[in-house]
């Protein structure tokens, strides 16, 4: 066989190759479809398909080495899968981290890496036992199948070599074509032990947080370590060397399980007849873009702070379970939220940890040109630039840009560094990003929304680079633009808080709009009308909620009562309508109920419910069988839950208390705290100082009579976190911290620091009681209390938000008559009183009133009746659906019919 050559054509820029006849031959393809197909060996041996991959490009590019490194599960590490060049032996066993080695650094910048003496390059790394010291040059690129990378592709020459672009295009190709081959042995790798695939493989995706089967494989792992690494199975499994975790699944007959959950992983993501199959197919070309500054999916994933976070991630998973077409785009936080810790004086402090980003289960998003997606969004003060994550929820995307690249300033790298910190100029970068670079990830990607939905006014820019994408594509104006984007556009506000709505100067505005705004044609002034209620007020400065209001053809509020209030607030965007007829309607929010249901009530659901009834939750014929549960056996699954959380806040109060250096004799005073036979009051939440934690404390005596009852006791658990600058916030969370050093309340009130999805968990399934007494009408919605309804819990709320439209008189508690005041400190007196009346008279009697044989019947009634009256409701599977209905399907054109009124 003659040797093959490679040559440029003179005349056109095409790599030509001699074939044997000696013919030229396009070969921008470099390997036909006919020797791919012969790569294959027989089924179940991968080793030999691997090595005639190799073999075969080792020929064609006439190197002296060719060598394929596939990426382990935890897609932190690089195994040499199959080789020509390199020793035989090493298959299997020569390993690098994606941060070590010429071949690791392909795969963390997901790009070709080429250079002409490998050992002077400072990533190098040698491998004695490979026996790669003749080997001058290094050419790599990276494997990458459906946009996924899974390996990287090397070739090596003994003599230096200088790779030209026409050779380093052609390995990329040729990586190209075979990398579905590739894929498909790295699947059947027996390299891999199959219990470690497959586990690794549930850990890739968040179904397994909402899935208690799936879940409770890692936690039997090791459920000590499970817990101290905050219920993260990337983090777990990184530590089980392979020879231990197949021990241990062995040990714990875990084989079987492992294969059910992969096996039913696989049935869900591949179910073609789903609620959104049926109802919303219109989206699956064009899906929905929701847009959020935050998702709250695990705790394990701290990419948020509070409500709007994991209202958010309980949308996108109820997307994925209804099976609606649906990405989530949103912001990477380096440092997340903040940790809290107290001090002994009660006063939080705030503490800022690196996350590591190879424990979380995310991976670089590729573009449709096959390499990472990186943006760029240009300021009159130079360019930000941002990388984009992906990660899987179920069946749908969460892609979330990070600022921490090589092209920005130190400043801008630490843009997204933090939650809701910094000043005003930071958040309107943040926001830039989210937005704008937000949009064009999406585009990057291949992805053409055909509705944007803002989870509040965050997220206001993506608004105008779509409306700027428009006139671009079909080549018309501002004025054109504008109703045909802001027919997809769904804006959703949460906020009856003036302070919480985002406001910006003139002149940030034009610094970072600016050159967005001179592509669209418009003039400064025209600008800053688009946020402001009245355009010509120039002394008004520009708000993120007015544009997303403004340039939006539907919004709505999250509860009714808010969109009384939401529609109220925003009279000045309609001169001369009343309020009524302001266009903002309402969708109450709703929890995933598979999130937060307690796998004890889960099963007892299974067993009474019917089968599959989480599937039809949103139908309130399913829960009617909450009835025909036995009183004993529904309160014995409640005594169990709250003993879980008792047990949970003794854990914390002590590892608090030894932090800060607590003396033996309070360690252990800690670790009895709290009566299983005591009626547990929770409260958990921002301590923003409108949601009033401390309105229980007005009548401190009345309070300790109350809990030092020793005929019918009642006790108290706290967890939230104040912003770092809220000092009354910060004011008010002490206080409640101090009283559990006050000798009357020591042994009643705990403080559970560090709230997040794992506190708020317990929380909701163990109490008694869920309080709820904001300063009606400033609580959009709240939905903590619909995760305590699902478990059994009654919620004592003022009726505000969600509660103002779901209380009957006996499905749980009410505060007052839903009456307010227009002086703030009479409001509070009187709500105050009406807590405790309701308290003394209503709540406290009830539970220990009971019967013979020890139960409250009357409380077991009234649970029964707040679970059949509001489980199906204030679920997020019935609030999905009418986003769906109400929302996505119009806004998309998917309507079969819409008849407006006459002339």
């Amino acid at each position: 066989m003659e040797p093959e050559s490679l040559e440029l054509a003179e005349n056109r820029n095409e790599v030509q190759e001699l074939d044997l006849t000696g013919q030229t031959r396009d070969v921008t393809h470099v390997l036909t479809l006919e020797e791919i197909a012969n790569l294959a060996a027989a089924e179940g041996e991968p080793a030999e398909t691997l090595m005639n991959v190799v073999a075969l490009i080792a020929r064609r590019f006439e190197t002296d080495v060719c060598s394929a490194y596939l990426l382990e599960p935890d897609r932190a590490n690089l195994v040499l899968a199959a080789t020509v060049g390199l020793r035989r032996e090493c298959i299997g066993n020569l390993r690098m981290a994606i941060h070590e080695g010429l071949a690791g650094l392909v795969a963390e910048q997901v790009r070709p890496v080429a250079v002409e003496q490998a050992h002077s390059h400072p990533r190098f790394k040698y491998f004695r036992e490979a026996g790669e010291d003749d080997y001058q040059s290094f050419l790599g690129v990276p494997l990458i199948d459906r946009g996924v990378l899974q390996g990287v592709l090397v070739v090596q020459t003994v003599e230096p070599r200088i790779f030209q672009e026409e050779e380093i295009h052609m390995l990329t190709e040729a990586a190209a074509q075979v990398a579905p081959v590739v894929s498909e042995a790295r699947t059947l790798d027996r390299f891999i032990a199959p219990a470690q695939e497959r586990l690794w493989a549930l850990a890739r995706n968040l179904w397994w947080s909402w899935d208690h089967d799936a879940g409770s494989l890692f936690r039997d792992l090791d459920p000590v370590r499970w817990r101290q690494l905050n219920q993260n199975p990337v983090s777990l499994l990184a530590e089980f060397p392979l020879a231990k975790l197949e021990s241990r699944a062995a040990e714990l007959v875990l084989h079987s399980r492992i294969n059910y959950a992969c096996r039913r992983l696989q049935e869900y993501l591949q179910a073609d007849r789903t609620w959104g199959t049926r109802h919303a197919g219109v989206l699956r070309p064009s899906p929905v873009a929701y847009f959020s500054a935050e998702f709250g999916l695990h705790e394990s994933l701290p990419v948020y702070s509070g409500g709007l976070g994991v209202l958010a991630g309980d949308h996108i998973k109820s997307a994925s379970d209804l099976g609606i077409p649906l990405v989530g785009i949103g912001l990477f936080y380096g440092q997340g939220y903040f940790r809290q810790r107290l001090d002994r004086k009660g006063w939080q402090q705030e503490e800022y940890l690196e996350t590591d980003v190879n424990q979380l289960p995310m991976e670089v998003a590729i573009g449709k040109n096959g390499r990472p997606v990186a943006v760029q969004i240009e300021t009159r003060s130079g360019s930000i630039h941002a990388k984009v994550w992906r990660v899987t929820v179920g069946r749908c995307d969460l892609f979330l840009l990070d600022s921490d690249v090589e092209d920005n300033t130190p400043d801008d790298r630490e843009l997204t560094s933090r939650l809701y910190g910094g000043n005003a100029r930071t958040r309107i970068r943040q926001e830039l990003v989210l937005g704008v670079g937000g949009s064009r990830a999406l585009r990057a990607m291949g992805i053409t929304p055909g509705v944007f939905h803002l989870n509040e006014g965050h997220s206001g820019f993506a608004v105008l680079e779509a409306i700027h994408m428009r006139m671009e594509d079909e080549g018309i104006g501002f004025d054109a633009a504008v109703p045909r984007v802001s027919r997809e556009v769904v804006f959703t506000t949460h906020t009856p808080v003036p302070a919480g709505h985002d406001r910006f100067d003139a002149d940030l505005i034009e610094e970072h709009l600016g050159p967005l705004r001179e592509q669209m044609g418009l003039s400064p002034e025209s600008l800053m009308g688009l946020g402001r209620e009245d355009p010509n007020n120039q002394s008004e400065t520009f708000c993120m909620t007015v544009l997303g209001l403004r340039l939006s053809r539907r919004a709505n509020a999250v509860s009714a009562l808010h969109g009384e209030v939401s529609r109220a607030m925003w009279t000045g965007l309609c001169p001369g309508k009343p309020e009524d007829e302001v266009p903002i309607g309402h969708i109450t929010n709703g929890v995933h109920v598979p999130s937060w249901l307690a796998p004890q009530m889960f099963r007892l659901y299974d067993r009474h419910l019917g089968t599959n009834w989480h599937q039809h939750g949103s139908e309130a014929r399913i829960w009617e069988g909450i009835e025909n549960v036995d009183d004993g056996e529904l309160w014995e699954t409640h005594l169990s839950l709250k003993s879980q959380l008792l047990e949970f806040v003794r854990r914390r109060a002590v590892e608090q208390a030894e932090r800060r250096g607590e003396s033996r004799e309070v360690l252990q005073r800690l670790g009895k705290v709290l009566s299983p036979d005591a009626l547990t009051i929770g409260f958990a939440r921002r301590f923003a100082t409108y949601k009033r934690a401390n309105l229980i404390l007005s009548d401190i005596e009345s309070l300790a009579s109350m809990v030092n009852d020793p005929k019918r006791p009642v006790q108290f658990v706290f967890a939230g976190k104040a912003h770092p600058n809220d000092e009354p916030g910060k004011t008010v969370l002490q206080q409640i911290a101090e009283l559990m050093r006050n000798t009357q309340f020591a042994d009643k009130f705990v403080f559970v620091e560090d709230y997040d999805i794992n506190v708020g968990r317990h929380f909701v399934q163990g109490v008694d009681v869920w309080l709820n007494n904001p300063r009606r009408p400033q609580e959009a919605s709240g939905t903590s209390g619909q995760k305590v309804v699902l478990n059994g819990g009654l919620n004592l709320s003022v009726l505000d938000g969600w509660w103002a439209e779901a209380y009957d008189g006996m499905n749980g508690f009410a505060i007052g008559t839903g009456r307010t005041h227009s002086n703030m400190n009479v409001h509070d007196t009187r709500d105050a009183e009406d807590l405790r009346r309701t308290l003394r008279e209503e709540v406290i009697p009830l539970y220990y009133q009971r019967d013979r044989d020890g139960l409250p019947r009357g409380w077991i009634k009234r649970m029964k009746r707040t679970i059949r009256t509001l489980g199906w409701r204030f679920n997020a599977d019935r609030m999905v659906m009418d986003y769906t209905l109400k929302c996505y399907v119009p806004a998309a054109g998917g309507t079969s019919s819409d008849m407006r009124s006459a002339w």
